[in-house]
């Protein structure tokens, strides 16, 4: 359970009222009242209640193939990740994702890695995957492909910035399991066929979001402000399937 920070009352997050965001952790309200209340004077009500910080899940490239351009504009994302105070995590690979963390570690923001493998010699040797630009590295051991379930678990909003059969699959794990998805226009590889898989799948309704923007700046602001006015209802389909059964 977590509790409103005006009112105190004690909430399921799952059947809260109204969501607002403030420096990049999550409050949640029993009433629209409770948020206002909030949004009108935040400090008042800071110190009340615990708060969790917004997780952002960037999936991409880990190739070192992309232009300059476009490694740019992975380094702006983690940039504007860490200015909104939100918590970056990757699979902890070279290329996009790894610009996309020194972004944010140069920005002053905490980046988290979920790495494939079982230690730091592992991630190292076996996978030649980097360390720096990781607040926390945190060891899986389930390869590439298992680790990518973990990341998009736990992260509030997933991003796609280029990429290809690996992100893709990332992809589509983020769309079936309901997740809020960013795509980053303009940056190549299977971000340009994502709206025409979107359309293929024939209006299924699973509570996934798609929003497209080549902008890193509005895209994350677009995204937190959908997050917290209707998605943090629907996190997962499996939330939807617990709540249906209520």
């Amino acid at each position: 359970m977590i509790r409103d920070p005006v009112c105190l009352m004690a909430l399921d997050p799952r059947k809260a009222k109204a969501l607002a965001e403030h420096e990049g952790r999550s409050y949640y309200f029993c009433s629209e009242q409770c948020q206002q209340k909030f949004l009108a004077c935040p400090e008042t009500f800071l110190d009340k209640v615990p708060s969790m910080r917004f997780t952002v899940g960037v999936m991409g490239s880990a190739g070192n193939e992309q232009s300059q351009s476009i490694t740019g504009v992975a380094y702006a994302l983690g940039q504007e990740i860490a200015k909104r105070g939100f918590i970056l995590i990757t699979g902890a690979c070279p290329g996009l994702p790894y610009e996309c963390a020194r972004g944010a570690t140069n920005g002053g923001g905490l980046s988290i890695g979920i790495s494939p493998a079982l230690s730091l010699d592992e991630h190292v040797q076996k996978y030649h995957s980097p360390v720096d630009c990781f607040d926390v590295l945190i060891y899986t051991g389930s390869g590439l492909m298992g680790r990518e379930v973990t990341n998009i678990r736990s992260s509030d909003m997933v991003i796609i910035i280029g990429g290809r059969s690996g992100t893709l699959g990332e992809f589509a794990i983020a769309y079936d399991e309901g997740k809020l998805i960013g795509v980053v226009q303009g940056s190549g590889g299977i971000t340009d066929k994502i709206p025409d898989i979107v359309a293929s799948f024939d209006g299924k309704d699973n509570g996934a979001q798609v929003i497209y923007d080549a902008d890193p700046q509005r895209l994350i602001a677009t995204l937190a402000e959908s997050y917290v006015t209707s998605h943090y209802k629907h996190p997962s389909c499996f939330c939807a399937d617990i709540l249906s059964a209520e």
